[in-house]
């Protein structure tokens, strides 16, 4: 299963990439990953009109969004608009960071799950 991912390189620039997890045969249910370490889930909702500038993420954290439409930009001025049932790996915790902001005027529910710190995807 392919993860998309924000992250940071040594100079501080964000870029787009992805995570491969693994998954096995769980049996009848189907394929599983291995268990991860997570830390605090957090429940938010964005305003339609939220726009949010340069920002590295305040944590390794795992954003899934329930519903509505967010637009990413990483250093590189790349985008990329993800919407209810995206999963996205946010990394860059240094550095410039990534922007943020609402899409086609909807609100967005969203679930962070910060990551432990020995947590490797």
């Amino acid at each position: 299963m392919k993860i998309p991912r924000i992250y940071n390189d040594e100079k501080g620039k964000s870029h787009f990439g992805e995570v491969d997890i693994s998954l096995n045969d769980g049996g009848p249910i189907g394929l599983l990953s291995e268990k991860f370490g997570a830390d605090k889930i957090i429940f938010r909702e964005t305003p339609a009109n939220y726009d949010f500038k340069w920002h590295p993420a305040p944590a390794r954290q795992l954003l899934f969004i329930i519903k509505g439409r967010a637009e990413f930009t990483v250093s590189s001025g790349e985008r990329h608009v993800f919407g209810a049932g995206d999963v996205l790996l946010l990394e860059d915790t240094e550095g410039e960071g990534h922007c943020s902001k609402a899409m086609y005027n909807e609100v967005r529910h969203s679930i962070f799950v910060t990551l432990d710190k020995d947590t490797v995807l």
